[in-house]
Order: structure tokens, then sequence, then C-alpha cells
């Protein structure tokens, strides 16, 4: 079992070459990720995650969103690599977007005060297992993903357009699809310049 897990885990890099193919139903995606959701971890079980799913229409809706976002900080002339990248987004099938329920984290600083300034962190922490969790399980039945972050420019759009409460902050964005070409070798550093074991 672990064999399989760690290779899920190799698997998974980021793909930005992506289809609107879909690999799975609607359906088995909204359970899939949902599992994720359930499933994966977080300090003092706080269950402050918080996705979206956009899929199809909706998702072009917020890379249509992000791109004219980014038109009016970008300046124009230097804004051809950067509308492209949001086509190559665009192309994909889906997008899940991730969130932390500020209120969630605000009542457990208030509850257990020792522990104030480390909720905040937590929080990242167990939204970065997530972002994993699910990136993993989309790579495993057969999608391509990158984890995107053009929040905090998009973050008033995105609540605005999928009426989402004022509470819940946006951490990132994974568009995904069907991959359309390889990722490329992946350099590695030197395990023992960032592992240590002691016996």
């Amino acid at each position: 079992m672990s064999k399989e897990f760690l290779e899920a885990i190799k698997k998974r890099r980021s793909i930005y070459a992506i289809s609107k193919e879909s690999v799975l139903s609607d359906e088995q995606l909204e359970r899939l990720i949902g599992e994720a959701v359930l499933h994966t971890p977080s300090a003092f079980n706080s269950q402050s995650a918080r996705v979206v799913v956009l899929l199809k229409e909706q998702h072009d809706k917020l890379w249509d969103l992000t791109t004219e976002t980014l038109r009016q900080v970008v300046p124009a002339e230097n804004f051809g690599p950067t509308e492209e990248k949001m086509r190559s987004f665009r192309n994909g099938y889906g997008t899940v977007l991730y969130f932390e329920d500020q209120t969630v984290i605000e009542g457990l600083q208030e509850k257990f005060a020792l522990y104030k300034d480390n909720f905040p962190v937590w929080s990242e922490q167990s939204s970065g297992m997530l972002q994993l969790v699910v990136w993993t399980a989309l790579e495993a039945e057969g999608y391509g993903a990158t984890l995107q972050h053009y929040n905090p420019l998009i973050d008033d759009a995105v609540r605005k357009e999928w009426n989402l409460p004022s509470t819940w902050k946006l951490i990132a964005q994974m568009p995904f699809g069907k991959p359309t070409a390889e990722p490329g070798e992946k350099q590695f550093q030197p395990l023992e310049e960032r592992m240590k074991v002691f016996k």
C-alpha cells in the first residue's frame, strides 16, 4: 500500500498542457474531491478548509475573470505571456478553489488564546495538505493539474461572482484537465542536503 501511495506522490507533477476532455464524470469528480475534503487532517480538527469546484463554463468564467483582472495591473506591452498562461489554464476542464474559513480560525484563537498566533499558520498547513491530497488524487485518475496563486488580486471578484462568504480567504487555484503533453524532467537537490537521520 505505501508503495502505491509513494508512486502516486511521485507521479504528481505540474501539468500546464491540459484539455477540456474529462476523465471522470462530474459526479465522480465531486465524490473524489469531497473525500479529500472530509479526510485531510486539520489542527484541532478545525475543518476550516472550504473548497469550490468550478467545471466547464464556470471554470472558463474564472479564468476570463482572472485575465481581465490581470489586464488592469500588467502593462499592455507585457501582457502577451500572461494572456497565454491564462489561456492554458482556461483550456482545462475545471478548477478547484481552496479557501480557509476565517471565522473558524478566529473562534479557535478566542477559545485557545495560548496558541492564538499559531492558528493561521496551522490553517495554511492544513490547506497545503488538502491541495496535495486533491492534486495527487486527480493525477491518479488521469488528470493533469497545477497550483496557482492569483489571490489576493481576484479575491473580491471571485466572492462576488459565486456569492461566497466574505470570511472565506482564498488560498490557491488548481486548474485541471486531461494532459496533452508530458511534463519536463524534474531536477532534485541532493537528498543528503535536505534530510538528516539520527540513530
